[in-house]
């Protein structure tokens, strides 16, 4: 018969962390290898296996720590390689090849074991060399993403090592539900994943429904905007901060289960959650009984197949349910009927991977960082026209020069920068005469856009605005599930209309005629899909109309 008490004795996590410590500490030379799923797609695999090849060639195993991480951030130059050795600074090698990764091993690696030197000097490596005092890594204030990078998201006990499942600890054995709800209220942490809604005020409507035989906490990994691949990242870099941020917001809120929903388009992740989960429950971190209290408490996956509308979390409810997914009307809203009728708690993985931070750290120092209402950092995915185009995060209040100019490097050489889209297809235009505009929650709204899950592209003066819009709506009327008129029907006109703009056959009365169904379908669609479905038309409406009615029929004829 197994003994419980026995496992939970050998799994302390403070014994766990200082003996994982302790390992490390023996190695002479640490390499980190970016194994997410771009690096992946562009042959880590084969670096990471060239690597240890040439250290069993040199007897070098002992000394030099191979590690297969998740996203470094600077996707644009990946794959990338960083190497660490005791008494040198860090140096870090961008698009790397096997023919570059046996150079860095045998010029760089090997004599650096052996001699006092710093920097690299050979000239053959100096192309491969990405200084690590560049603005996109010195301007960002990591968070979420401080594990990223620096410990493989494979292995739970380097996360305890960096301070995993000590907030759970903290929580289960110290605080009471009510007190980390609050705590989470105090810090001001708003839902990562669209609206930004209070995250402690949701927990708290979900705790003060009374007491029922099951409540659910289901967390969000349903990323569905073009560009956008933030969500992804931090589970396939950081799986455990999820996990554990999952089983705090159960603990707060009296949840007896919880559902991971996740893109089936993401298996890396998907394999690095199983992992995870495993490990948990190998090491009795979920079931029964958990840390030797009273909270049990266990978590399942379910994929979804990609239909962007499941992002909204009714339609995400009843697509874990088996059913079509579809949103429903609300109120009732999940925290009061939720899953299989339950209560239920929606929360996006980013949000969720705050959490266990915030606990150890405190409310107040997660608040000192972002605006009055926008507190906190937030992760972008910085794509488009950007030199540095890649995995960020900043504080909350950080402008769009800052991220652009500064941490991206700019529009390439020969381009001017002329708008960025935030929030993906939902979402809407920053112009470049805003560019100065802090991003957070009421500044976005401000102008027509929102935050959404955090994708940022870059725009440069090469695109036509018109096209774009028809692009971003043509994906939004696809996506729609055509359960209400008002984004079934008014997606579709204004597509047409947009469509007949941009071949040169509109007239002006056709552009009044896109912003009043656009305002229809703001005011009457049933769910956040098709209320935000013509941002992208309205933002380049307001900013650019000189493009549409430079298209007009109107005055050619």
């Amino acid at each position: 018969m197994v003994d419980m008490e026995e496992i939970r004795k050998k799994f302390d996590i403070h014994n766990i962390a200082k003996n994982k410590l302790a390992e490390i500490e023996k190695y002479k030379c640490s390499i980190y290898c970016c194994h997410s799923t771009g690096c992946k797609s562009s042959g880590s695999d084969d670096l990471i296996s060239l690597i240890q090849k040439v250290l069993e060639e040199n007897n070098l195993t002992d000394d030099v720590r191979v590690v297969a991480t998740g996203c470094m951030g600077l996707c644009a130059h990946g794959p990338l390689i960083r190497v660490e050795i005791k008494g040198k600074k860090d140096i870090l090698f961008k698009r790397v090849d096997l023919e570059a990764t046996r150079a860095i091993m045998e010029k760089y690696v090997i004599p650096g074991l052996k001699n006092d030197g710093d920097m690299v000097t050979d000239e053959t490596l100096k192309p491969y060399v990405l200084s690590l005092d560049l603005p996109f890594f010195t301007k960002q204030e990591k968070v979420v993403l401080k594990n990223a990078g620096h410990i493989d998201p494979e292995d739970i006990s380097e996360y305890i090592a960096h301070g995993g499942y000590l907030a759970l600890e903290k929580a289960l054995k110290t605080m009471t539900p009510g007190q980390v709800v609050e705590e989470i209220k105090k810090s001001g942490l708003r839902g990562r994943g669209g609206g930004g809604f209070s995250t402690g005020m949701k927990w708290e409507l979900a705790a003060k429904v009374p007491t029922v035989d099951e409540k659910f906490i289901i967390c969000n990994g349903d990323e569905g905007d073009p560009g956008a691949y933030m969500d992804r990242s931090i589970l396939e870099g950081d799986p455990h901060a999820v996990i554990e941020g999952m089983m705090i917001a159960a603990y707060a809120i009296g949840a007896t289960a919880g559902w991971f929903y996740v893109r089936a388009e993401y298996p890396l992740a998907v394999e690095r959650l199983q992992k995870a989960l495993q490990d948990c429950r190998r090491h009795l971190l979920l079931g029964k009984n958990i840390m030797g209290t009273d909270f049990s408490f266990n978590i399942d996956i379910r994929l979804g197949a990609g239909a962007f509308v499941c992002g909204e979390e009714t339609a995400l409810i009843h697509s874990i349910e088996g059913a079509r997914g579809t949103p429903r009307p609300r109120p009732p809203y999940p925290t009061n009927k939720g899953l299989w009728g339950k209560p239920s708690c929606v929360n996006n993985v980013e949000t969720l991977a705050n959490v266990s931070k915030i606990l150890l750290k405190g409310a107040d120092w997660f608040a000192s960082f972002g605006t009055a209402t926008s507190k906190g950092t937030k992760v972008f995915a910085l794509t488009g026209q950007v030199e540095h185009s890649g995995l960020i995060e900043v504080p909350m209040g950080t402008t769009i020069n800052e991220i652009v100019n500064e941490i991206g490097g700019g529009v390439p050489e020969g381009k001017t920068l002329k708008a960025v889209q935030s929030g993906g297809p939902s979402g809407g235009l920053i112009p470049v005469q805003l560019m100065d505009m802090p991003v957070c929650y009421e500044e976005l709204k401000k102008i027509g856009s929102i935050m959404g899950s955090g994708g940022l592209i870059v725009i440069d003066d090469s695109s036509d605005m018109v096209s774009l819009a028809k692009f971003y709506l043509d994906f939004t009327v696809d996506e729609s599930c055509g359960k209400c008129a008002p984004c079934r029907i008014g997606g579709r006109q204004m597509l047409l209309l947009l469509d007949k703009i941009n071949r040169g056959r509109g007239k002006k009365k056709d552009l009044e005629l896109l912003k009043q169904i656009a305002k229809a379908m703001q005011k009457a669609s049933l769910c956040g899909l098709g209320q935000t479905a013509p941002n992208p038309v309205l933002s380049t409406l307001r900013f650019y109309e000189e493009e549409y009615t430079n298209k007009l029929l109107d005055g050619k004829e």
